[in-house]
């Protein structure tokens, strides 16, 4: 029981070490980027102005213009998942999107989140999208609904980790196995990888906070 518990204690460790690293870059990149901020920017500002402006297209056209006051929230969620996602595959490092406790953490801001919104927006009257259009389908709607809004952080999260622990597995038996130039193509599909399942976490939760501050019918 010992080692099982040392072996857990270790795992969640090192995805906090690795966690807080992220942090950490992007921190660095963010003092980088806005120290000296220029009409004609660096490398550095260059990059992130492309990908804040990349986020920031993702959530207007999503979301619309009303959308921009989550902005600060989808954009910290997208930097942090894609650099968490990338991060994993420099040999020797982990992801910590590669792990439920990290996963789970953001589904769960945009969980409650999504429902905050939905009853500030709406008001008491958010609440009637679980009971149905007729008090009779109660019974029936109900427990559809609360099961459709609960699957929605167990799919963020789960989704998430499955493709990017698994993906790095993968990626590093192959290393193991094969000489360095043949797995260059799989790394560069997990790159894309990467990419695609941080714009599907980001797609997902501005789809769920729009759709709870529209009235349902």
């Amino acid at each position: 029981m010992e080692p099982l518990l040392l072996l857990h204690n270790k795992y969640i460790d090192n995805n906090i070490t690795y966690t807080l690293l992220v942090i950490a870059i992007l921190i660095l990149l963010g003092w980088l980027a806005t120290r000296r901020m220029d009409i004609y920017p660096g490398k550095i500002q260059n990059v992130m102005e492309v990908i804040v402006a990349a986020f920031k297209n993702l959530l207007i056209d999503t979301m619309g213009p009303l959308g921009m006051r989550f902005f600060p929230l989808i954009a910290t969620i997208g930097f942090f998942i894609l650099f968490s996602n990338l991060i994993g595959l420099v040999p020797g490092f982990d992801s910590p999107t590669g792990s439920l406790n990290t996963t789970v953490a953001m589904a769960l801001v945009v969980f409650f989140l999504t429902h905050i919104v939905g009853v500030q927006m709406q008001g008491m009257k958010y609440f009637k999208q679980f009971v149905g259009p007729v008090w009779w389908l109660i019974p029936l709607m109900m427990p559809i609904e609360i099961i459709s809004h609960l699957s929605r952080p167990l799919s963020l999260s789960v989704r998430l980790m499955g493709n990017m622990s698994g993906g790095h597995i993968v990626l590093a038996v192959i290393f193991i196995l094969v000489p360095l130039l043949i797995p260059l193509p799989i790394l560069i599909l997990k790159i894309l990888i990467s990419v695609i399942q941080t714009l599907v976490f980001m797609l997902l939760s501005m789809m769920y906070i729009a759709g709870a501050m529209e009235e349902h019918h």
